[in-house]
Parts: C-alpha cells; structure tokens; sequence
C-alpha cells in the first residue's frame, strides 16, 4: 500500500514537472492572453467573489460588513414572501420566453437564410432592431394604456369587444402577460444573430452528400446536417436566451411601475435592485444575486447537456 502511494505521488510530481514545462515554453502565449485574464478576473470573478463573501454579511453601505453567517438566506427562503413572488414570476418568464425565443430566434433565421442576400441583410436588421431599440418601452405603453387612447383599448372598445378601458399596466391579471408579449418581441438578440452567422458557415457540400445518403426533404436535411453542424451556436444561443430569460427587469420597471401592483411584476432581478440600490442592503442584495448565480449555473448546465445530444 505504501508502495502505491509513492508511486501515484512520484506520477503526479512528474505530471506536474511536465505541465510546468509546457507552460514555460509557451510563455509567449500566456503573455499575450494576459491582457484578458486581468480584465476577466477584475471585472467578472472578482465581483462574483465579492458577492458570494458579502451575502454572509450585514453591509448596508454606511457601516463595516458583519458576518452574520446563513441569516440571509434563512429570510429570504424562509421570511420574504415578495422573495418568494419574485421567483414565482420569474420562472414563468423563463418557462414561457426562453424555449419559444429560443426557437423563435432559430426558426426565423433559418427562414432568412433561405432569402437572396440584400433581402436577408434587410430581414436581420428589422428582425434585430426591436432588442436594442431603445424606445420600446415607450411603444408598448401606448399600446397598452389604460384608457381609451390606449391602442388595444381603442380597438377592443371599436369592436364592442369591451365595455370600459382595461387596466392592463396595473391589472395583476393582466400585467405579467403583458411583460411576456413584450419580452417575446424583443428575444431576437445576440442568440438570432449567432444563428444566422451558424447557418451562413454550413458547409453547402454536406447537403448534396447527405441527400446522396438518402435524406429526402428539409426537416431530415435540419435534424441530421444543420443542427449538428450548428452546436457551437445553438449552445451560445442558449445561454443567451437562458441568461436573458433570468435578468428581467428593465421591461417589468417600465410598464408595470417599481413596485408593480400586488408585485405582479416582481422578478429576482427587480427584487435584487430594489434591497441593493433603493434600500442599500448589500449583503441581502448578494444572497439575491448568489441564489440567481446559482440557479442560472445549473439551468445552463441541463440545457447544454440537452443540447449536446442533437444530431447524435
């Protein structure tokens, strides 16, 4: 036995001579990734870090952060029912918006990619606007204004449909519906983007060698050469709609008010802003965000390892 032990020790000394070895003569590498390691360590592990050290504590800006150990977790599974609203809502966006964006963005630019070229360029750029426009709020709230002015009231009222203007801002049945129309509208972002660039770098000479193999009609051509040959993408664009899914909060702010009405709109994200910069308590705005951390690590993972058996 102690044989053994010596052994696996001398192997991983020897293993690890040889990596220090590698890493020495490729120094010149590591130098010029350098540049991008210090900014991806100040301005993404180091926060991440911060975060996780701060949810143990009470740090309220003013004071020195005490460490008060799980308290903040305790309250907010335990003792915040807004908390608990919050992550209600914001699994029903995630639920709703994230698959259907998802396919959405990767059905539409599929259908582009069939276009001639001017007309494909023109189709991305309408397609893609409506994610960086930063008038949309401004829109959706005509649309959906509560009284006779309102675009769907007026329509709704023209038609007999209704007897009086509906509420649908500040409505709790119909606030979240909204949010999720308008969250749909504006999905077709980076992800979309990837998935044209994807389609655009399918190697054309598979299609005829996959039609000699016998595929007869486009849905076999999608299943057994697109989408296999698209994994890089389809995983970035899961992520993206994933990470976009769980970060609502500018759409719910702007339509429904901060507070919503019965915080119908309440998501995690709106939740973390309002005890990290309206209440200034830091250590319970990190526990929020770790719990979101956490929840969106684990949502990528299944998502990815679904995605890795397409085509397989």
């Amino acid at each position: 036995m102690t044989q053994l032990l010596r052994r696996y020790a001398d192997m991983k000394k020897e293993h690890l001579h040889d990596g220090l070895k590698k890493a020495w003569k490729m120094r010149t590498c590591y130098l010029f990734l350098l540049p991008y390691a210090a900014l991806f360590f100040t301005f993404f592990i180091l926060p991440i870090a911060s975060s996780i050290f701060y949810s143990f504590t009470y740090f309220n800006i003013l004071e020195p952060p005490r460490f008060i150990g799980l308290q903040n977790y305790i309250n907010l599974i335990l003792q915040d029912e807004v908390f608990l609203t919050a992550v209600k809502n914001t699994f029903v966006i995630a639920v709703i918006t994230g698959p259907i964006g998802y396919i959405l963005s990767f059905l539409f630019a599929w259908f582009i990619n069939e276009l001639p070229r001017w007309i494909r360029t023109v189709a991305v750029v309408v397609f893609y606007a409506p994610s960086i426009a930063g008038n949309a709020f401004f829109i959706f709230s005509i649309i959906f204004r509560g009284d006779a002015y309102g675009y769907l009231n007026s329509f709704l009222l023209q038609f007999g449909l209704i007897d009086a203007p509906l509420l649908f801002l500040l409505d709790p049945k119909y606030i979240l519906p909204v949010i999720i129309v308008v969250i749909l509208w504006m999905s077709m972002g980076t992800g979309f983007l990837s998935f044209v660039a994807g389609l655009q770098g399918v190697d054309r000479s598979m299609y005829e060698a996959g039609y000699v193999d016998g595929i007869r009609n486009r849905w076999q051509e999608l299943y057994f050469i697109t989408l296999p040959s698209m994994k890089p993408m389809l995983l970035f664009g899961a992520v993206m709609s994933i990470t976009t899914a769980f970060n609502v909060c500018d759409v719910p702010r702007a339509l429904a008010g901060y507070p919503s009405t019965d915080y119908a709109a309440r998501t995690i994200v709106t939740h973390l802003f309002d005890y990290g910069f309206s209440r200034f308590e830091m250590g319970y705005a990190s526990a929020i965000a770790t719990v979101l951390f956490l929840v969106m690590i684990l949502c990528n993972k299944a998502i990815q390892s679904i995605l890795r058996k397409v085509g397989t």
